[in-house]
């Protein structure tokens, strides 16, 4: 039983280490943290303008203010996800040089780096998303 387990273990220790996120990925990781907090500001700092409440004594018509209404809501949604999202990435960004930062939180595997450039905020693995 023990060497079933030795054969099953031996390998993935092995794999493991050879997966370790290298110096080069972390700082290019490091780098499209620091552009995406600079898009998703940029961002935020649009859908706030977007969002400012419509001034009830623009003649404007009826139609064109349930619109206008309409569009404020679809734009607060994106701001409060927006604002959720730079909290993420700058969490990221702070825990970026911890050992264990492209491990999954739920199972301890190692994140793909594919996945960790694509979404630099997320603290688990394809797995256990």
């Amino acid at each position: 039983m023990i060497s079933i387990l030795n054969r099953l273990l031996i390998p993935y220790e092995l794999s493991n280490k050879l997966l370790l996120m290298n110096k080069q990925q972390r700082k290019e990781l490091k780098k499209t943290l620091q552009e995406r907090i600079e898009e998703t500001t940029e961002e935020i700092d649009t859908l706030r303008e977007l969002t400012k409440p419509v001034a009830p004594d623009k003649a404007i018509g009826r139609l064109t203010r349930m619109d206008a209404i309409n569009n404020k809501a679809i734009n607060e949604k994106a701001l409060h996800e927006n604002l959720s999202k730079l909290q993420k990435l700058k969490r990221a960004l702070e825990h970026i040089d911890e050992e264990d930062f492209d491990h999954c939180s739920k199972c301890g595997k190692e994140i793909a780096f594919g996945r960790l450039k694509f979404m630099p905020w997320t603290s688990r693995c394809v797995d256990c998303a």
